[in-house]
């Protein structure tokens, strides 16, 4: 067969692609094989191959819009060729003349929704069906169209910038999007302008940056601002499809206008009686600019009456309030005035060249006179008085005045509730106080009563003053010397030597600020050996007024000494210093002072060796104790111990001989039956079971058995009876009792007429045998009586 090509046609404005060195090499090595005599095709040399149809979106004909012709060399025009078509759209979208190859697209394309379709395209042999050359691939590419308007996706846009910016300042970005093809022709080129907004701003036509236009633009003239964006594509001509967006923008404040006052002069009436601290007044500066440019500080100037008030400022109203540091007082000035300068906190520096940031305004402040109640002289009163001081005797006075124009008389009173003994007495005019009882410092030794100044003219205005009372001790105790003083001299003393020291005590209170003077009597100036020295710290010192003292011509010395304290009225007493003469070293230490001296250890005292006795006497007497004790306890008989025997085999091989044998059995019990035990509980047990009445025994031995078992029983299961995990054996019931035997075995079986009562005598343990038989005797004759 002969070379086949395929080649398109479209309509004159689209030129079909030329093929290039690459296309032909793809062409032969693609090329579809051929049938030749057997079922195999051969390589065969392609004409040209396409690239891409294209097809104009939003195509309004009535007909199908033609895209393009296929067209191989292998078709003679005898419609012995049928081309195929598949892939995007193929048969839905765009269709192919089988005969003809030509390509239409069966409706409206948007290139916004697909820009481009893949298809694919093959020549086959009519008959057969058969392909005639390999399926070749191509694009059918939708031409853009200028369909769409540019669009603001973040609109509408707010921006702020700050007032009196200069003209440039930068305010915000808009940018709109054109979903046209920015590769095609001018339907995506934007250019931005200004519909509406100007002459205050302005915008770049290709960034859409919007800029400042006017200067000085003043927030306090208008704040808000709205400007209409538009953007057009094609580049801004005519013709172009457009989009708009709204730019709110507001001017930001800032500090370029002071504060001002509404008024220069502001007058205010104030109450001498106001509190100091108090708001006696409000100014207010305006300040046009808003938030923290609008804060303003006021300041008082100083003056004539600054030092009488404070300002400060209201954080939410920014207005100054006056308060009063001192307090107001009519009578001595009845007006202030001051200027307040009122000031920016912030201020900025690029504004400070329009002038001073500041106001000032002038204050007059009127005092008001009130009605005031009397007023002390003093805020407290405190006084002193001795106990037991006369009835009526005046320890102080209280002063009271009115301080206004009026001046009226002021009464005294005291509080009764805080003298409720009436202790005190006021006089109403002079305002003294005196005693009205006798005081007594060791039940009272202070009184806190309130005094009440009244004036005469206006019983309600009152005020109090608090008087504190202190009764004063009495001094009822003479001073004496603090300890019985032992002093000695040296027999080489020399002249002015202080051979003791001693102080001296009081009983009175207090005794922290009490003051002794020691001195010599006055019959005593002529003493020529010793003289009291008063050293003015509450002690006084023992001084030799001349030496050589000798033992053997006079052993002791008395000095009397007058010790006199500060108390009221004083009191003085007469001690008496006993002054031994001891032989020294010629340092001064002691060697001996008497002759019994010579058997004491030296530095032993008198108090010492009592003291060590009394100790020996004391261990003497507890050895005695002691030793009585150990003798009283090997007395104790057997039935005092507390020993607690437990968990013990006793075996008992006898019952004992009576009161012959005394080893076997405690013949103690015997003796003296309240000293056992009625009822022994176990101490690691509480008793639960109650033990039942015991019936009545009969003396066969029947019945004699039955009880014992019961007897068992019952002890087997009782835990509140001794003894306690013990085992008693009875074997042998021994000889030699006076009683003969207790027990039933080898009894005669015939009746004896015997009465029982005497076991009752033996004690507690025998009352129980004495009461069987005696009842088993009673049972006996009313049976034999019933029987006859």
């Amino acid at each position: 067969m002969s070379p086949i090509s395929s080649a398109f046609s479209s309509r004159p404005p689209l030129l079909p692609l030329g093929q290039s060195r690459k296309g032909r090499e793809h062409a032969r090595s693609s090329a579809g094989p051929m049938r030749n005599g057997a079922n195999r095709f051969q390589r065969v040399k392609r004409g040209w191959v396409w690239n891409q149809f294209f097809v104009l979106e939003e195509y309004m004909g009535s007909d199908p819009q033609y895209v393009g012709k296929l067209h191989t060399d292998l078709d003679k025009g005898d419609s012995a060729v049928k081309y195929t078509l598949s892939g995007d759209g193929a048969g839905s979208i765009f269709t192919i003349d089988q005969t003809t190859g030509d390509i239409h697209a069966l409706r409206s394309l948007d290139r916004e929704e697909k820009p481009y379709y893949t298809l694919r395209a093959q020549a086959v042999d009519i008959n057969t069906n058969r392909p005639l050359e390999p399926e070749s691939e191509f694009v059918i590419k939708v031409q853009d169209i200028n369909d769409n308007e540019p669009k603001f996706l973040e609109g509408p846009y707010r921006a702020s910038v700050p007032e009196m910016s200069p003209v440039g300042t930068y305010v915000t970005q808009v940018t709109a999007t054109d979903a046209d093809d920015p590769t095609y022709g001018n339907s995506a080129r934007v250019v931005y302008s200004i519909l509406h907004g100007q002459p205050y701003f302005s915008v770049d036509p290709k960034t859409g940056v919007i800029k400042t236009a006017l200067p000085n633009m003043d927030r306090e003239v208008k704040e808000q601002y709205q400007v209409l964006i538009q953007a057009k594509d094609m580049g801004g001509q005519l013709g172009g499809l457009a989009g708009t967006t709204t730019v709110n923008i507001t001017l930001s404040d800032v500090n370029d206008n002071p504060p001002r006052f509404s008024k220069s002069f502001f007058h205010l009436r104030v109450p001498e009686s106001s509190a100091v601290g108090s708001a006696v007044g409000r100014i207010k500066a305006h300040d046009l600019d808003i938030g923290r440019n609008a804060e303003v500080e006021y300041t008082i100037v100083p003056g004539d009456g600054g030092n009488m008030f404070d300002i400060t400022t209201n954080e939410h109203t920014q207005e100054g309030i006056i308060i009063l540091k001192r307090g107001l007082d009519y009578e001595s000035k009845k007006a202030y005035t001051f200027k307040v300068d009122a000031t920016n906190a912030h201020l900025d520096p690029r504004f400070q060249s329009f002038g001073a940031f500041k106001d000032t305004a002038t204050v007059k402040i009127n005092v008001l006179d009130v009605d005031e109640p009397p007023v002390f002289n003093k805020p407290s009163y405190v006084m002193d008085v001795y106990e037991d001081t006369p009835v009526g005797t005046i320890i102080g006075a209280v002063t009271a005045q009115d301080l206004d124009a009026g001046s009226s008389p002021v009464r005294y009173s005291i509080d009764w509730k805080s003298d409720l003994d009436n202790y005190f007495d006021i006089d109403p005019v002079e305002g003294t106080i005196s005693t009205n009882e006798l005081l007594d410092r060791e039940s009272i030794a202070q009184h806190n009563i309130s005094i009440v100044a009244t004036k005469l003219n206006s019983p309600v205005l009152t005020s109090r003053v608090a008087v504190t009372i202190h009764v004063l001790d009495i001094n009822e105790f003479p001073p004496e010397l603090a300890n019985p003083y032992e002093a000695f001299v040296c027999e080489n003393a020399k002249v002015g030597q202080v051979i003791q020291t001693f102080g001296a005590k009081d009983q009175d209170l207090p005794s922290a600020g009490q003051q002794f003077a020691f001195k010599s009597p006055k019959e005593d100036g002529k003493n020529r050996n010793f003289t009291i020295r008063d050293f003015g710290n509450n002690t006084a010192g023992i001084v030799t007024k001349r030496g050589g003292f000798r033992r053997r011509l006079q052993e002791i010395y008395l000095l009397p000494v007058v010790i006199e304290d500060n108390g009221y009225p004083p009191k003085s007493s007469t001690g008496t210093l006993t002054i031994r003469v001891c032989g020294c070293e010629s340092d001064g230490a002691l060697l001996t002072c008497s002759a019994e001296a010579i058997f004491l250890p030296v530095g032993l005292s008198t108090g010492a060796l009592i003291a060590i006795l009394l100790c020996i006497v004391i261990l003497l007497v507890i050895v005695v104790l002691y030793v009585g004790l150990r003798r009283q306890k090997k007395k104790e008989t057997l039935m005092s111990s507390k020993e607690d025997i437990r968990d013990n085999v006793i075996h008992y091989d006898d019952e004992g001989g009576g009161e012959e044998d005394t080893h076997a059995f405690d013949m103690g019990t015997l003796r003296n039956p309240k000293v056992a035990e009625e009822k022994l509980y176990r101490r690691d047990v509480k008793p639960e079971i109650k033990r039942g009445p015991r019936p009545p025994v009969s003396q066969d031995s029947a019945d004699i058995r039955d009880f014992i078992n019961q007897r068992l029983r019952e002890h087997d299961t009782d835990n509140s009876a001794p003894p306690y995990d013990s085992l008693a054996t009875y074997a042998y019931e021994g000889n030699g009792s006076v009683a003969d035997s207790l027990s039933s075995i080898d009894s005669p079986a015939v009746d004896v007429e015997e009465g029982y009562d005497y076991l009752s005598e033996w004690g507690p343990r025998f009352k129980t045998l004495a009461g069987i038989f005696g009842e088993s005797e009673t049972q006996s004759d009313s049976n034999s009586s019933k029987t006859h």
